[in-house]
């Protein structure tokens, strides 16, 4: 399998600088920069972005994570690996991932766990982080863009 074209941000390179400076007014001291990861690799996974999905597994074996907890990112529920406040994040992502799911997209539950460890600019935060790696898990799916192979 092959990239289907150039990826999109390198075709409109305003996009990207968009895309950078998203990211950036997403880093917030509340909001730690492992859990940023976090959120990111397990969207990626629901979204089947082998890119992604690579890339922040990467990044959070940077941050020191162990690979124990990278790979129990999946069935984080079912591990002690995890903080609270990471759990809550997690959560969050993966309703707003999958949106589609469920007659409400965020319920009350996940809702009221984030607010518990996150203030008002942190989960503002996370959720245009969380938003932000769905963006990205689209642009590579559509134009099929893979782990480990150069990027166009």
């Amino acid at each position: 399998m092959q990239a289907r074209m150039k990826h999109p941000v390198f075709v409109l390179p305003e996009a990207l600088q968009a895309l950078r400076a998203l990211d950036q007014a997403t880093h917030r001291d509340g909001v730690p920069e492992i859990t940023r990861q976090l959120v990111h690799l397990r969207a990626s996974q629901i979204n089947g972005c082998s890119v992604c999905v690579a890339m922040h597994a990467d990044e959070l074996k940077k941050l020191g994570v162990s690979d124990q907890r990278i790979f129990a990112v999946a069935a984080w529920r079912d591990t002690t690996w995890f903080t609270e406040a990471e759990r809550a994040a997690l959560a969050l992502s993966e309703e707003m991932t999958r949106i589609a799911d469920r007659p409400d997209p965020v319920s009350d539950a996940v809702w009221a766990a984030a607010a518990r460890h996150y203030d008002e600019a942190d989960l503002a935060a996370l959720i245009l982080t969380i938003a932000q790696i769905n963006v990205w898990n689209r642009l590579n799916a559509a134009v099929r863009q893979l782990a480990g192979a150069a990027q166009n």
